[in-house]
């Protein structure tokens, strides 16, 4: 059997699909993991990414929690557009699907090149989507920074639902850092708190990763604890402003995932009358501000200027 390291699929690979007769043209490699690659490949000139998976059961699974969460939640845009196999040159069967391609970078690669400014933003996109996945009864299970792309204005997209499991169930995937287990804080079965707990986590990592890559390198498992993310968030000017959400979520005191979302909003309104006051802004910015808060119901336009 071809392990991850052993299939790499060339630029120009021609995926022919044995059942659908669907021809993909690899162009590169967007992210690998324990159980498949993601490729970027053309078809009808049109992108796509394709997923080919090392075990035939555990992406047929993958490709059937695609199937349901698209069907129960179209406002998610999930498209699971062909599931197939490929027979290699090296002669071995490996199962593949296909999904539309989603534009963007990782997270941290976009905190990186704009600003830590853009996070707020960006945590609201992503507490949307949770909550549109919550609401039929499913977790992501796997939010980490790797599974996060962002593109422009900050819009942000989960990819990767090889995570996905409903509510009550054993979490299917998941990484440690982001997992309430590994902070001693709860159990690995599946509800809309195991996801805001790992947000948190994340928000923690991306905004001092340096921190928390210390206290995981330098504290024994049995002594890790909340009380060390919210130490580092007190700490971190940014990470303040929404601290009370912080709180809440890890210690899983969200009724609902609408609560979490409508937290958030709050706090984001309350740090903008603080920090500015919209009559002093440039014209420019007047206009951006009033075109975004018509768009999203004064929610969001205000980490575009420059918070």
């Amino acid at each position: 059997m071809t392990t991850p390291n052993q299939l790499q699929l060339e630029r120009g690979t021609t995926i022919f699909g044995k059942w659908q007769k669907q021809k993909y043209v690899v162009e590169r490699l967007l992210g690998e993991g324990a159980n498949g690659q993601v490729y970027l490949v053309h078809h009808k000139r049109e992108q796509y990414a394709l997923k080919i998976g090392f075990d035939v059961v555990d992406l047929q699974a993958e490709a059937n929690v695609l199937r349901m969460i698209a069907k129960q939640q179209p406002e998610l845009y999930i498209q699971l557009l062909d599931v197939d196999d490929v027979q290699l040159p090296t002669g071995e069967s490996h199962p593949f699907y296909i999904m539309r391609f989603v534009e963007g970078v990782t997270v941290t690669q976009f905190l990186q090149q704009q600003s830590v400014d853009w996070f707020p933003l960006i945590g609201l996109h992503l507490l949307e989507k949770l909550s549109k996945l919550h609401q039929i009864g499913w977790i992501f299970g796997d939010v980490k920074a790797d599974n996060i792309l962002v593109s422009k204005y900050g819009k942000a997209e989960l990819v990767d639902y090889g995570g996905a499991t409903e509510f009550g169930k054993s979490v299917r995937q998941f990484t440690e850092i982001y997992d309430r287990g590994y902070w001693n804080a709860g159990s690995r079965s599946a509800d809309f708190k195991y996801d805001l707990f790992s947000f948190a986590v994340l928000a923690v990592q991306l905004l001092e990763p340096e921190k928390l890559n210390a206290i995981t390198k330098q504290s024994l498992p049995q002594n890790r604890s909340i009380s060390n993310l919210l130490d580092i968030a007190e700490n971190n000017g940014q990470l303040k402003q929404v601290a009370p959400w912080l709180h809440k979520a890890l210690h899983g005191q969200f009724v609902h995932s609408e609560e979490s979302l409508a937290l958030w909003r709050s706090l984001l309104r309350q740090h903008h009358r603080k920090k500015v006051a919209v009559n002093r802004l440039p014209l420019w910015l007047k206009g951006l501000a009033a075109i975004s808060g018509a768009m999203l119901a004064g929610a969001t336009f205000i980490w575009f200027i420059g918070l």
